[in-house]
């Protein structure tokens, strides 16, 4: 609180902080610390990423958002969470109302992020699950991924250290986030395994082909089955783009 109130009080007098999208990052290590949250993390992230990953809980953000500079596209309920809704617009989240044809609005701006060299992170199931399956991957904000400059990177998340997902991680139904972080508090060794998929260059890609890919990498990483999917034609030169740059992940405890 005392530093997103610095922050909003600077911005009152004109004052950007440059510092800020790193004192998140470490924020969010933090929460996760303070939750006993073990990561173990697959591969690594590349620049200039447009980062598509499944859905499980508000966790998720935490989890992600400790491990690079990265900004969230959130369903605009979340604004009106008390507190948690005004810190994360003053953090640079990226709010989208249902129903409301923002794509024109959004993309542009998500793509503007990613070519600036920040990560933007995308749940396009629309909402999160139990673990044990994937909901279908909405395909319009994936746009995004055929900008030029921007590359596509499949990101699959994994709770618990079972072959079963975790039953407490889920954030679905009727639960209340303060009941729940409550719950999480009172679980102890929670892990979660991220995979960093290789990237895609979507700039010769429908769509629907970047989300069926999508949603293809991250069911098969997760052991899940999507029938529905498919990887992009060979003919579109859909191949995953070799990049040299790269920023590694560093398991966290």
């Amino acid at each position: 609180m005392t530093i997103i109130l610095g922050v909003a009080l600077g911005r009152h007098f004109g004052l950007r902080a440059a510092w800020l999208p790193e004192v998140v990052r470490w924020w969010h290590a933090r929460l996760c610390r303070a939750l006993g949250v073990h990561m173990q993390v697959t591969g690594e992230l590349v620049p200039n990423a447009l980062l598509v990953a499944n859905h499980v809980s508000w966790l998720d953000i935490p989890v992600l958002g400790s491990q690079a500079r990265i900004d969230f596209l959130s369903k605009s309920d979340i604004k009106a969470w008390p507190l948690i809704g005004w810190m994360a617009e003053i953090v640079g989240t990226l709010f989208i109302v249902r129903g409301a044809n923002q794509t024109d609005v959004l993309i542009p701006e998500i793509g503007e992020r990613v070519q600036r060299g920040r990560h933007v992170v995308i749940f396009p199931e629309g909402t999160t699950t139990d673990g044990s399956r994937l909901h279908r991957f909405h395909p319009r904000l994936l746009a995004a991924g055929q900008l030029e400059g921007v590359l596509i990177q499949p990101v699959a998340l994994r709770y618990g250290s079972n072959p079963a997902p975790d039953p407490v991680v889920p954030f679905i139904g009727n639960d209340v986030l303060l009941s729940h972080l409550m719950r999480l508090a009172r679980h102890p060794g929670l892990q979660v395994h991220i995979r960093v998929l290789p990237p895609l260059d979507g700039s010769a890609l429908s769509r629907r082909h970047i989300s069926e890919y999508c949603r293809h990498s991250i069911g098969e990483a997760l052991g899940l089955e999507t029938v529905d999917a498919r990887s992009p034609p060979a003919d579109q030169k859909a191949a995953q783009q070799p990049v040299s740059s790269t920023t590694p992940f560093v398991e966290t405890t």
